[in-house]
């Protein structure tokens, strides 16, 4: 079949395409109108899959992985995270739902798992492709129910997300609890015993050189209580210079505060002088200036006083820790006269103690980062545009459907014409003479005289007129 064929048969058969092309757009526009209004609300989630965690400050590897998108996926369209949703709008205890709910089931099973199947077949999920960006979006016949479920969604999300990395924390974290109580009653048990034993011996040095040390204790408690007699006889000298007189005291004269406290004094005087020289005594000005001349008598002497009475108490804290020095150095030469002691036990009790110490100093820190990071709410998943109530519905699309009913109905015209093309195969043109039959054709005769066509018409239309080949 030719173009001027095909032309000739849409031509003949055009009752035919008109009528199934108008049949299917009066139903497309019939089926457009009578299914009811549905809104579609969206609300867009980010996840920061390269996000950097708050404790190690290191990328988090898990979200790096390929499938990490689709888990993110199954987990909004989760049954979990749907009845948590059910459960934040309180749905399940609206009576007009519940009473939906006994007649779609006639009571059975539970009200919470039927909405919240009926929330997941009414949800739609789509990831973008070159971002991390998550379109929630809910069809209702609600806008604002619509847009109030796919916020929970969106919500509830995140709340699932940092469950998801808490509770295997929270349990890491009872565990390792139970353990570091365990371990610190080992550690406990090993330096009683390390104490019971070094009480019975009397050990007070832990390592093997004891008598080496205990001598170089000694020494050096003997070079400190020289050291102390000394310092203690200074003491006691500036004690009683600061006691007989301060003014030949170098811890008096030397003080910053005194010498302060004597400028300002020099100063005071100063201007009580002028004052008493220019308005007399019984002027105010003089008054105050004897009122702040007595003040700061008053604080040097306190001064005086105080620093008297800090130069005798260093003496008494250096001659305290002379007599201190005298019964330590009595008490360490009693000690190494007494060495006798072994050193196996003590060994094998040390490294007890040293292992039953590591085991707990790694279990305490592995506690306390798996309790921080149970505590942790910190979620890597923010909600970029939050729903709202949509202001036209998303379907039925009366445009949409009519173009595509047109486009349907077309094809199923011309397929219908084909068809009966097909089934009963009319003579049209000499062109269809010479394919059916298979002889040439000799020339057309004209049956009646053709009135004037123009345009496409004229050029479908067959020839009448006699022609000769």
């Amino acid at each position: 079949m030719n173009l001027h064929q095909f032309f000739l048969l849409l031509r003949a058969r055009r009752k035919l395409i008109l009528s199934t092309l108008l049949a299917t757009i009066l139903l497309a526009l019939g089926w457009s109108l009578v299914q009811s209004k549905t809104y579609t609300a969206t609300t867009s989630v980010l996840l920061n899959y390269k996000g950097v965690d708050p404790l190690t400050g290191l990328t988090m590897p898990g979200q790096l992985l390929p499938g990490y998108m689709a888990t993110q996926i199954d987990i909004i369209s989760s049954k979990n995270v749907a009845l948590r949703v059910v459960d934040r709008l309180r749905l399940a205890t609206n009576p007009t739902v519940i009473a939906q709910f006994q007649d779609a089931t006639e009571g059975r099973g539970s009200v919470r798992d039927w909405l919240a199947d009926l929330l997941l077949r009414k949800l739609d999920i789509k990831p973008s492709r070159e971002s991390s960006v998550v379109e929630i979006s809910f069809k209702g016949a609600d806008p604002s129910f619509a847009a109030a479920v796919a916020n929970a969604f969106a919500e509830e999300y995140q709340n699932a997300s940092v469950r998801l990395k808490t509770d295997p924390m929270k349990k890491a974290s009872a565990y390792f609890n139970e353990q570091t109580r365990q371990l610190r009653d080992n550690v406990e048990t090993a330096q009683a015993r390390l104490s019971k034993y070094q009480q019975e011996k009397g050990i007070v040095s832990l390592d093997n050189n004891r008598v080496d040390v205990e001598l170089a204790r000694l020494n050096d408690l003997s070079s400190q209580l020289v050291a102390a007699q000394a310092m203690a006889l200074e003491a006691t000298s500036r004690e009683r210079m600061a006691g007989s007189g301060s003014a030949h005291s170098p811890d008096v004269t030397n003080n910053p505060l005194i010498q302060n406290l004597r400028v300002a004094l020099s100063a005071a005087e100063a201007k009580l002088a002028e004052s008493a020289s220019r308005y007399g005594r019984n002027h105010p000005s003089w008054q105050a200036a004897n009122a702040e001349v007595a003040k700061m008598r008053a604080d040097l002497n306190a001064a005086l006083a105080t620093v008297s009475r800090s130069v005798g108490g260093n003496a008494q804290v250096l001659r305290q820790r002379e007599e201190e020095l005298r019964a330590a150095l009595a008490a360490q030469k009693t000690r190494v006269l007494e060495l006798n002691r072994t050193r196996d036990e003590l060994g094998v009790l040390l490294k007890d103690l040293d292992s039953a110490q590591r085991a707990f100093d790694a279990a305490s820190q592995r506690f306390s980062q798996t309790r921080i990071e149970a505590q942790s709410e910190q979620s890597d998943i923010a909600v970029l545009n939050p729903a709202v109530a949509p202001s036209e519905p998303s379907s039925p699309r009366v445009l949409l459907n009519t173009l595509v009913a047109v486009l349907l109905g077309t094809v199923l015209g011309v397929g219908a014409a084909l068809l009966l093309e097909l089934l009963s195969r009319p003579v049209r043109s000499s062109a269809d003479v010479q394919e059916l039959l298979g002889i040439p054709v000799l020339g057309t005769i004209a049956w009646q005289t053709a009135r004037p066509r123009g345009g496409l018409r004229a050029l479908m239309a067959p020839r009448r007129l006699l022609r000769l080949n």
